[in-house]
């Protein structure tokens, strides 16, 4: 990746310093999430993760689809995503930078193919390859794909949402609020199954 690291290096101006961002209770979604499912559900599901954290890769790899059909697809449920950074931090924020500018019809998508090549990608060191490859699967091109990377403009948007996400008391990812009551750590469907269903039961 040497010769295209530039516009990961310039994601990674996120982490010199956080802006002020306006305060809103952490279970309450706003226009700058991601979210699937039924938003007049009675359970919210937050999940804060790092496009860069292999704990967050497997959670998305293993329990996420099952969950999806049972919670998200029947409606059961409104899953809200919330974007956090994790060492190496460039890359993070360039994968999430990546499966904005696919779309918010797309981001899901392109976001479940970055966990799936997360492990090789790491091992390649190769990560401008193997989010260009994201980004052109989602129909970017290579110069889409290094302008949205390098956007002053959507890096400061996701600064903002990580510096959110840090005065809601975030620290490690995944880290998932059922209802406001928080996991921390890789959860399975049990433990998520419990938790929702205490909080369907007003508990």
């Amino acid at each position: 990746m040497r010769a295209n690291r530039s516009p990961l290096i310039v994601a990674a101006l996120l982490v010199l310093g956080l802006a002020a961002c306006n305060k809103t209770a952490p279970g309450v979604a706003t226009d700058a999430d991601m979210s699937l499912g039924n938003p007049q559900a009675k359970v919210t599901v937050i999940e804060y993760a790092s496009a860069s954290c292999p704990h967050c890769a497997r959670f998305n790899n293993d329990v996420f689809p099952a969950f999806k059909a049972k919670y998200i697809d029947t409606g059961k449920i409104h899953y809200v995503f919330r974007e956090f950074l994790t060492p190496p931090m460039e890359v993070a924020a360039a994968g999430f930078l990546t499966a904005r500018c696919a779309g918010k019809d797309k981001y899901f998508s392109a976001l479940d193919a970055i966990y799936r090549g997360q492990q090789a990608m790491f091992q390649s060191q190769d990560y401008h390859g193997a989010l260009l490859r994201v980004a052109q699967s989602e129909g970017l091109s290579e110069d889409q794909f290094n302008a949205c990377v390098s956007d002053e403009a959507s890096i400061k948007a996701l600064n903002d949402r990580v510096g959110k996400a840090e005065k809601d008391g975030i620290d490690s990812t995944p880290t998932f609020l059922v209802n406001g009551k928080k996991l921390i750590g890789e959860q399975t469907i049990a433990t998520l199954s419990a938790a929702i269903d205490a909080a369907q039961a007003g508990s």
